[in-house]
């Protein structure tokens, strides 16, 4: 992967990210600045930020409010009704490449069935190591099929 196209998804990250950003509520672009940076470990710029909130407005995903703060005047952005739909349909589709991409990692319960994201009780069943959500399963499952502890 070249330098241009690791710039484009860093770039498409912070775009993502700063939607994730609007969709906790309303706030000025320094305050996205400080949020993504506080968050995230890196630095955006502003010539970067106030671009997209500008072509967010456009599309009608966001819209503003210029507020008095001090002797300064600072526009409050804030989703539209269209932003957040925009939002939750990414999210779900971000959350779908996170679930597969984690899934190879998890462990599911040999007597229940539900998903250990980590952690986990292991035991050596009839010759198998098996993964239990506690021992409480592990005990079910033996007796479960016939097994003397």
């Amino acid at each position: 992967m070249g330098v241009a196209e690791l710039d484009n998804l860093v770039s498409d990250f912070a775009r993502f990210y700063v939607l994730t950003i609007l969709y906790e509520g309303p706030t000025h672009g320094y305050g996205i600045l400080s949020k993504f940076k506080k968050r995230v470990g890196r630095s955006i710029s502003p010539g970067f930020i106030y671009p997209f909130l500008q072509e967010l407005e456009e599309m009608g995903f966001v819209t503003y409010k210029t507020e008095a703060v001090g002797e300064k005047e600072k526009k409050m952005y804030e989703l539209t009704d269209e932003g957040r739909v925009l939002c939750n349909r990414l999210f779900k589709r971000f959350a779908a490449l996170v679930s597969t991409a984690i899934e190879p990692g998890l462990d599911i319960c040999a007597h229940c069935g539900c998903t250990l994201y980590e952690g986990g009780y292991t035991e050596v069943v009839e010759g198998v190591e098996r993964v239990f959500c506690c021992v409480h399963c592990a005990g079910a499952y033996k007796r479960d099929k016939g097994i003397a502890r």
